[in-house]
């Protein structure tokens, strides 16, 4: 017995004959009644009695009628359902998210759920390298991450090049504008990350190039504290642009990096290989897309 043969018997049972049945079903009423049989055959049991011109059910089949009701509602809304999370409306987005990742991604989350209201979501907020191992877990589907980064077992998207900025606390005026690594290299420095991460690694590598060697004084996985401290007038530092998204609550004055060419921070989406994307996951990327396309991410 199988989802068809349970419609066809729920139709007979509500038209109670089988010449009617047939005929809102669009078929003949030969193949009908051999169905009819072949279920009673399957169960071993009568499911209609003849009153007049009329078929009734039997106990047996009043119990069928009940279940078959149920059956067929509920592979109706399995059917929807894989529809609603085949095309995106349904389903669950599982997303990691670099620390530093980008500026204003709470508005993007924003929209992606006002679009998609029935979306479930499971974020996961780490150091890059570590997302890198929950997408091969498959604890994740696609991660935010920084650059440089090995990824020959992933599919990347660029999404974004992120400028860096000094900023010093409001206590003192270090600089009038712009300042120059230069510059900044004649203050004790505290980094906004540690050895092995690819912002220490940036920054690193442009003082390397300008061939200055900074008074480097701390280096902080705690980037509350560093803000902390820096806006007591701990130190300098020198933090990319999404950071200052995360922290705008601190006083600190922010100059840009005048020869800024020499230091940047590039931002991609990045997913397995081979694998194909979720309805819902390409939504997002649309959305994230679209929002940095017209300048909402990554402005301070």
């Amino acid at each position: 017995m199988d989802i068809r043969q349970l419609r066809y018997f729920i139709v007979i049972a509500e038209e109670k004959q089988i010449s009617a049945a047939a005929k809102k079903l669009y078929m003949s009423q030969p193949p009908l009644s051999q169905q009819l049989k072949n279920m009673e055959a399957s169960l071993g049991e009568q499911l209609f009695e003849r009153s007049g011109k009329f078929l009734e059910l039997t106990e047996a089949g009043k119990t069928l009628y009940k279940y078959a009701l149920q059956i067929t509602q509920m592979m109706e809304e399995a059917r929807n359902e894989v529809a609603d999370v085949g095309g995106g409306i349904d389903g669950r987005l599982a997303v990691g998210i670099n620390t530093f990742s980008l500026g204003n991604l709470n508005e993007v989350f924003h929209q992606y759920r006002s679009m998609y209201p029935k979306i479930k979501y499971k974020i996961q907020q780490n150091e890059s390298s570590l997302l890198c191992y929950l997408l091969k877990q498959r604890e994740i589907e696609m991660a935010i991450v920084r650059l440089p980064l090995e990824i020959d077992e992933f599919t990347l998207q660029h999404l974004y090049s992120e400028p860096f900025y000094v900023i010093t606390s409001k206590e003192k005026k270090l600089f009038t504008g712009d300042a120059t690594l230069e510059e900044v290299s004649r203050y004790p420095l505290v980094l906004p990350s540690i050895e092995g991460l690819g912002v220490y690694y940036s920054i690193h590598e442009a003082f390397s190039k300008a061939k200055i060697h900074p008074e480097i004084i701390a280096e902080f996985s705690d980037l509350k504290l560093m803000m902390e401290l820096v806006s007591t007038d701990f130190g300098v530092s020198i933090v990319p642009e999404s950071l200052l998204h995360l922290y705008k609550e601190y006083p600190v004055h922010i100059h840009k990096i005048a020869d800024s060419e020499q230091l940047s921070g590039d931002i991609g989406l990045i997913w397995l290989k081979n694998h194909r994307l979720s309805k819902a996951a390409q939504n997002f990327i649309d959305v994230l897309a679209a929002n940095i396309n017209k300048g909402d991410i990554g402005l301070i």
